[in-house]
């Protein structure tokens, strides 16, 4: 492939590109590796076991509870604003993106110092929603936006009815949107854990966290964690399956006409309720409480000292997170763009896959291997660094691939005609015109790692203390109010993402 593609010269880019794939295959390696370790009896012991029965039916009623209901929320927000004259439809439209600003462990905060008795299955459900619906609300509202009316104006030419038209015309052309959406809250719900530790909901990652912190019982921990990861296949699976294979795609020249706005009518108020409502929920909870701790601590929960210190070891993590992750990202960003192929494709799996794993099986995974193999490496800021790069290297490779795309190949045979080498020419040339798919790439991958805990909390070396490390503690403590200001300063510094999601929709919709 690297012949065919400019020569041997390749030969380095590809090479990285297969020592990150099988960095990226440890934490499965490590799975099936202690499951043959533990032997067939103990891992069966371990995973038949009534605890794993009582967590898989506390998950598959998370998953089932919380999926569909954000999958309804999500529709009927995408439509009002997007098809109806719902006053106000852009500033409902951004709001409805905003809740992605706050953590999931933040809004399970607020929810649980409002009201004390939320708690369990209701509880993880009703914060979960609120949290993580606006994963599906993005992509069906620029689905929605793109679709051409010509379709909805044939059915109607034919007799259909509104209703008719919205659940036999619309929603079947929504389906990949709804599908990648709720992938990614199940994945998110599986791999939650202060969300969930909080509301008091058990679930394979808190008692992942539980069983490691408290008594260090590795083995059960890993079965555990073997068990999350074949949930996270199924998702997958799943997924997949309900997706399907048809695409649905408008054929032909001109374009595309303007959609009709739905008249509400009399129907104005009640269709108004639900994003007022969605809004106090999920922003006006959190902001309420923020509020209410900041004015009952006072100015002395402002440690200034002890925050600032949170903020620089943050961003440090974050901006060397992100600069590594996306350098380690390059070489199969530009394999999967100048040099497709079966191959190609394997190793761009392997690349993926692990963004779907939660924190907790990489930080395991990491925990183990260094400790059995590379104990110099443990608990060290390099070991934090190689969690951050395989939990956020699908981030780094999407943005990358797309600006990629975009640089002519000519301009790399140019420079090689030039007397460039090959690699200096993917360099000087490519790398320089992708770069601003790189720095977005960057900006989502650090601001992901701003509000990472899980894997932070297991592998962070003595001293360390992120905005999100410092907020679990002072919450583990009960102290709310010394928690606020962390909170404060997370939900800042995950405003830019959320904004770059919103018009990144806006500019994929062609407006």
């Amino acid at each position: 492939m690297a012949r065919r593609h400019g020569g041997p010269a390749y030969a380095p880019v590809f090479g990285a590109a297969v020592v990150v794939s099988l960095l990226a295959l440890l934490p499965l390696g490590f799975v099936v590796a202690m499951a043959l370790e533990t032997g067939w009896e103990t891992a069966m012991a371990l995973v038949f076991r009534p605890r794993v029965g009582e967590l898989l039916i506390n998950t598959v009623l998370l998953l089932g509870c919380t999926i569909p209901a954000a999958a309804i929320l999500a529709i009927a927000l995408a439509w009002l604003t997007e098809r109806t004259d719902l006053p106000g439809a852009r500033i409902w439209a951004w709001l409805a993106v905003a809740p992605l600003a706050v953590p999931a462990f933040i809004h399970s905060y607020a929810w649980v110092t409002m009201a004390p008795g939320l708690h369990g299955l209701a509880g993880g459900v009703l914060v979960s929603l609120l949290a993580y619906f606006p994963f599906l609300y993005l992509p069906v509202a620029s689905q929605l936006r793109r679709l051409d009316p010509a379709l909805e104006n044939a059915a109607a030419s034919l007799g259909y009815g509104p209703w008719r038209i919205a659940t036999r015309v619309v929603l079947p052309q929504l389906r990949i949107a709804i599908c990648g959406g709720s992938l990614l809250i199940g994945l998110h719900l599986l791999a939650e854990y202060g969300l969930f530790a909080m509301i008091r909901f058990d679930t394979f990652t808190t008692a992942i966290v539980d069983q490691f912190q408290s008594t260090y019982n590795g083995t059960a921990a890993n079965m555990l964690g073997g068990v999350l990861v074949v949930c996270c296949f199924v998702v997958l699976g799943l997924e997949a399956a309900i997706r399907g294979s048809e695409r649905y795609a408008r054929v032909g020249s001109g374009a595309a006409g303007l959609p009709k706005k739905f008249r509400l009518q009399r129907s104005l108020l009640p269709c108004l309720l639900i994003p007022v409502l969605t809004v106090v929920l999920a922003l006006g909870v959190p902001f309420v409480t923020l509020v209410r701790w900041l004015v009952a601590g006072g100015a002395d929960v402002w440690r200034v000292a002890a925050i600032g210190t949170a903020f620089g070891h943050t961003l440090a993590l974050a901006l060397a997170g992100a600069l590594l992750t996306t350098l380690v990202a390059m070489p199969m960003a530009w394999l999967s763009v100048r040099a497709p192929g079966r191959l190609q494709r394997a190793l761009e799996v392997c690349h993926y896959y692990v963004g779907s794993l939660p924190g907790v099986v990489v930080a395991l995974a990491l925990v183990t291997i260094t400790v059995t193999v590379a104990r110099p490496l443990y608990q060290t800021v390099a070991t934090v660094l190689l969690a951050y790069v395989l939990l956020f290297l699908p981030r780094a490779l999407v943005g990358l691939r797309a600006s990629i795309a975009q640089a002519p190949v000519e301009l790399e045979r140019a420079a090689m005609a030039l007397g460039r080498s090959p690699l200096q020419a993917v360099w000087q040339i490519t790398m320089r015109l992708a770069a601003p798919g790189a720095a977005a790439g960057m900006a989502l991958v650090g601001l992901g790692i701003t509000t990472e805990l899980t894997a932070t909390l297991l592998l962070a070396p003595n001293g360390t203390h992120t905005l999100a490390t410092e907020f679990w503690s002072f919450t583990s403590e009960i102290d709310y109010a010394a928690a606020a200001p962390y909170a404060v300063t997370m939900v800042l510094l995950s405003l830019p993402m959320t904004l770059l999601l919103y018009l990144h929709s806006q500019r994929m919709a062609g407006r």
